[in-house]
């Protein structure tokens, strides 16, 4: 039976999205740069760039090179191809940014918030953000980070026990719903810290690993085959009630260690790093036999090549060096530091980026 041959507008379809991937990585190409890269004919390209520029989602930018030869002219997305919103949700406040197809962040926002804001207070200041930076250019899709346990079905944020930080059920999507037309998806810091490792980071190339986040919160984020397991409601990785070794040898929720060493901040359930790091010499033999029941708990479960130990106190050195001397887990496990500043921030951004540049290539297959 003889194979059908792809009809004509699949073809251009491809050809434009082979164009736009191009000139989405190089920012300004000409037609024999888009050529060279991709492998297609100078003139498929070219029809592509006419039919791209006529849909006004291509422009001539009216650079020329330089040099011999007859010029060639420089294309690029048309600056009404908008951005995406990035936001972080945390204690600190909301930190917004609007990256455009380039990966480049061109706007940014921020509104204060406190460990004791509750939802209307989130719910004011997510809007704040979004409505300053969609007054400056369109917002096309949404990606947001979120210091809390994340419903994966909704996207709402949701309220766990003894939880440092809590704003209520608060719905990032419904509230950016005015602000941006497309996608919202929305994912706790801890994932998006892990993505993050992953893709450019010490868990680079690691298709199975384990982020152990140890800030004024506690949290984990499950790698198997490459892509964080969310689970079934969203909530792999909330190890602030594993089972583990108490101060005085008991088994406590691994959240009640720090109530029990007095370390955690007033009238909340956050960890009071400082204090923490203070007390190093007289608790961290106890704190090391606490992680490592965290871990051992992981490791039973996840099967990891590697554990990465992230946070505000989890990439201290004392820490690393201690878990290293521990005992030996039943199964050989590397330890590492996370390396990447920001990291919630830097993952939830590529995947906006990514999503965006899905966007107009959708967009402009619809021309």
């Amino acid at each position: 039976m003889p194979t059908a041959k792809p009809s004509l507008e699949l073809l251009r379809s491809l050809t434009d999205e082979h164009v736009l991937r191009a000139i989405m990585e190089g920012e300004r190409l000409t037609r024999t740069e888009i050529a060279a890269l991709t492998g297609i004919s100078k003139p498929t390209i070219s029809d592509s760039v006419r039919r791209l520029t006529e849909a006004g989602v291509l422009v001539d930018t009216g650079e020329r090179t330089t040099g011999r030869g007859r010029a060639g002219s420089y294309y690029s997305l048309v600056p009404e191809t908008g951005a995406a919103l990035v936001a972080e949700i945390t204690p600190r406040g909301v930190r917004a940014e609007a990256v455009d197809a380039f990966g480049a962040v061109v706007a940014g926002a921020r509104a204060e918030l406190g460990r004791a804001a509750g939802q209307e207070e989130a719910v004011a200041a997510l809007r704040e953000v979004a409505g300053e930076l969609a007054d400056r250019m369109p917002l096309r899709c949404a990606v947001i980070s979120a210091a809390d346990p994340v419903d994966r079905r909704t996207g709402r944020l949701v309220q766990l026990p003894d939880e440092p930080f809590l704003v209520g059920d608060l719905d990032p999507v419904a509230v950016l719903a005015p602000f941006v037309p497309g996608d919202v998806l929305v994912d706790n810091d801890v994932n998006w810290s892990a993505r993050a490792e992953r893709d450019g980071g010490c868990a680079s190339g690691v298709d199975d690993f384990v982020y152990l986040h140890l800030g004024e919160g506690l949290g984990a984020a499950v790698v198997a085959d490459g892509e964080v397991r969310r689970g079934g409601s969203g909530l792999t990785g909330e190890i602030a009630h594993v089972i583990t070794t108490g101060p005085d040898g008991s088994a406590v929720h691994f959240t009640e260690f720090f109530r029990e060493t007095d370390l955690r901040q007033p009238d909340t359930t956050a960890i009071d790093v400082d204090a923490l790091r203070a007390s190093y010499g007289d608790v961290l033999p106890h704190l090391t036999d606490a992680i490592r029941g965290v871990l051992l708990a992981m490791i039973a479960f996840a099967d990891p090549q590697l554990v990465v130990l992230g946070g505000t106190w989890g990439r201290d050195p004392e820490v690393l060096d201690a878990l290293t001397r521990a005992s030996p887990a039943p199964r050989e496990v590397t330890l590492a530091a996370a390396t990447l500043d920001d990291p919630e921030l830097t993952g939830a951004r590529t995947h906006a980026t990514d999503a965006l540049r899905t966007q107009i290539i959708h967009h402009a297959s619809e021309q």
